[in-house]
């Protein structure tokens, strides 16, 4: 069921009604029965897998918190941990990466494994990734656990950020959940706002990008440099697409009364790929910044490593060693979070290694603006920071499309060839055909501009969506309604498609 199907909308819509007409203290079961209702629409045989998960994290949640209150020895705890991660993220591991291993393996040896046909279930990325937090969280007494399995159900399933995230934490999203809530004029106004607004940049901005972008991208032997073109808008339409998914997601948990984290701050705005990292899928980066980078920095073997590395190379460059080792693991993961293939393995690594570099280089950086006479605060040093880290990230976005690594060397290649705009027109834009290029530019132009107007206003402390609530009720709804037409007249017309990290 897509978040922008007229059957999702007719969803909610009733989930909503339903919702605020139940007793206050039956609101959270309504939320669960659709949060399970919505995840078996797409295959009934999904349901194992989620309950899968559920049972698995909520068991051994539990033991671990017996196991505190007893006093257990901290080696026994530590094996339960790890033994309820291993069959969390082991039943990712299957789904996700059987069929990759086994093709890696073929390919390098002279084997042949056949591969299996598995299950893919939707947003198993995500609520993977959300329980092993709330175990880990329990494993170091940072949250209690819940004693409800079905409370724990509902904060693994919540179906507006089923599929596209937020990932979550416990002790944020639970309280909100048992909280009687009622229906409030502003606020579900201020979430029909962003629901509008998230739909608009995915269904004008990021869909009509999507047209060049397919073309180009699906095509890598045909088209030359153009190809640069393509990927400064599959730039654009992963942003509009993303965004707009978590603003659609977090404004249906508005009108619930759910505050869900924020997923993005102006990443464009980056002054560098750590910075990048704060802003993009926001949530995956504080996940693995709290689960795997600062575990990884405080275990007994990166002590090691670091005692090894002072000895080798010095104090200075031993500290900062670790860390670069560590962002090393953290986008190795990242990659291999993003899908079952080397592009999204080199993409993390790439990811990686920028930051890893950065961290190494710190004292010559120092040097080297020193003696340009470079402070830091100077606009124009601010704003050739951007730039770069701009390029950075398109550079990495060439193993993120890809659909293999062959495509993503061809394309690389392709981008220093001839520039040939006719190539641009020739791809059909929509139901208008080539002749509608031209206008589909201008609109995907228009679009982008407005979204980093908002974006330089917002980082500069000026929230637009803010402003608008403030109006009056009247101007306000008309400006919704003009939105909402927009969406109709000036929206892709090629084939629907759904939201990219969907597939998650």
């Amino acid at each position: 069921m897509s978040l922008v199907s007229n059957t999702f909308i007719l969803f909610v819509l009733a989930a909503v009604v339903l919702y605020y007409l139940v007793p206050a203290r039956f609101q959270w079961v309504v939320l669960l029965c659709f949060s399970y209702l919505y995840y078996v629409s797409g295959n009934v045989k999904y349901l194992f897998f989620i309950l899968w998960s559920t049972i698995i994290v909520y068991s051994f949640g539990r033991l671990l918190e017996h196991m505190h209150e007893t006093g257990a020895d901290p080696k026994a705890l530590k094996r339960t941990v790890a033994l309820g991660l291993i069959l969390n993220l082991g039943m990712l591991g299957v789904v996700k990466y059987t069929n990759f291993v086994v093709d890696s393996l073929n390919a390098l040896l002279p084997v042949s494994i056949p591969g299996i046909a598995v299950l893919f279930p939707l947003g198993i990325s995500f609520y993977t990734f959300q329980t092993s937090g709330y175990l880990l969280d329990v494993y170091w007494k940072r949250t209690k656990a819940e004693h409800n399995l079905l409370h724990f159900a509902l904060f693994v399933s919540f179906f507006p950020q089923l599929l596209q995230g937020p990932i979550g934490k416990y002790d944020k999203l639970a309280p909100q959940f048992f909280t009687p809530h009622r229906p409030e004029g502003k606020r579900m106004l201020r979430a029909l706002q962003r629901i509008l607004y998230g739909l608009a940049k995915k269904m004008i901005i990021a869909d009509w990008a999507g047209v060049f972008v397919d073309a180009i991208w699906d095509n890598p032997e045909y088209y030359t440099g153009v190809v640069i073109f393509g990927l400064v808008l599959y730039g654009i339409q992963l942003y509009a697409d993303f965004s707009g998914a978590i603003d659609v997601v977090i404004g249906i948990g508005e009108l619930f009364g759910i505050t869900m984290d924020e997923n993005f701050k102006q990443p464009y705005l980056a002054t560098s790929i750590s910075d990048f990292w704060k802003r993009w899928h926001i949530t995956l980066g504080q996940w693995m910044k709290n689960y795997v980078f600062y575990p990884a920095t405080l275990s007994d073997w990166m002590k090691n490593f670091t005692r090894w590395a002072k000895k080798v190379f010095g104090k200075k460059m031993g500290r900062v060693m670790p860390i670069a080792l560590a962002d090393l693991i953290v986008f190795f993961l990242v990659g291999v979070w993003h899908g079952a293939d080397w592009t999204f393995i080199v993409y993390g690594l790439m990811n990686g290694a920028i930051m890893a570099f950065s961290q190494l280089m710190t004292d010559p950086y120092k040097k080297w603006k020193k003696a340009l006479h470079i402070k830091g605060t100077e606009p124009a040093w601010h704003m050739f920071q951007i730039v770069r880290t701009y390029i950075l990230v398109q550079l990495c976005w060439f193993f993120d499309r890809a659909a293999n690594m062959d495509v993503s060397l061809t394309m690389i290649k392709n981008m220093f060839t001839h520039f040939d705009a006719s190539q641009i027109l020739e791809i059909a834009a929509g139901s208008g055909g080539t002749a509608f290029v031209p206008q589909a530019l201008a609109i995907i132009a228009v679009g982008t501009i407005i979204m980093i107007a908002i974006g330089l206003l917002r980082e500069r402390g000026i929230d637009i969506r803010e402003k608008i609530a403030a109006l009056p009720l009247p101007v306000g709804v008309a400006i919704y309604l003009l939105l909402f037409c927009l969406i109709g007249f000036v929206g892709c017309t090629a084939a629907p498609k759904g939201f990219i990290y969907a597939q998650f």
